[in-house]
């Protein structure tokens, strides 16, 4: 049987499908399963800036439209049409979360994170918020899941008024320093770590 050619599709055939694709709402990226087409020379920085071979791609309702057909596979990213499947880049996480607003519902506190492409989403069970410390620096890299396995890293100051919304309560066997919502305590450092007042 001969092998199939399969065409490396540009980011002009990957707009032009995704625009198709996401007329009626957000795609069903979850669902496509189309065939691998190579990777293209495309990466997600850490701060959350999209580069095209080098250079910043600065059309943001682009980076949108991006966005909205990204998708995870086996750890690694992929920009998902129905027709074509290819491999980006991505530092860290594929979204930065630059805002946080806590909401009161139901009695209760709700965490709500906005993303640089302006997705928002509620920090709870299904978007679990999550640390990752530097084992050298102990420097914490704060992330928020946003959809399907992919994360949003939480900027600096967005941190810090997360932080600022924290409190002490038990936490597998030994009292955390954390955030809480939506009924979800998520742990952000051992009490027991926190600097003395």
């Amino acid at each position: 049987m001969a092998a199939q050619n399969i065409v490396k599709p540009s980011p002009d055939d990957l707009v032009a499908s995704a625009r198709a694709a996401t007329k009626k709402g957000p795609p069903p990226v979850h669902l496509w399963n189309p065939p691998f087409c190579g990777d293209i020379d495309m990466e997600i920085r850490r701060d959350g800036t999209w580069f095209y071979m080098g250079t910043p791609i600065g059309r943001p309702a682009l980076v949108r439209l991006f966005s909205s057909i990204l998708k995870l596979e086996d750890g690694r990213y992929f920009l998902v049409t129905p027709v074509e499947k290819v491999g980006i880049r991505v530092q860290d996480a594929p979204f930065v979360a630059i805002d946080i607003s806590a909401q009161t519902r139901d009695g209760g506190q709700v965490l709500v994170f906005t993303t640089q492409v302006g997705d928002t989403v509620d920090a709870g069970p299904d978007h679990p918020i999550r640390v990752v410390r530097d084992p050298e620096s102990g420097e914490p890299s704060p992330y928020v899941m946003v959809r399907a396995g992919l994360e949003a890293l939480i900027d600096r100051k967005s941190f810090y008024r997360l932080v600022e919304m924290g409190e002490t309560a038990p936490h597998d066997g030994m009292d955390w320093f954390g955030v809480r919502s939506a009924g979800t305590f998520f742990p952000i450092i051992p009490a027991a770590e926190l600097p003395a007042d």
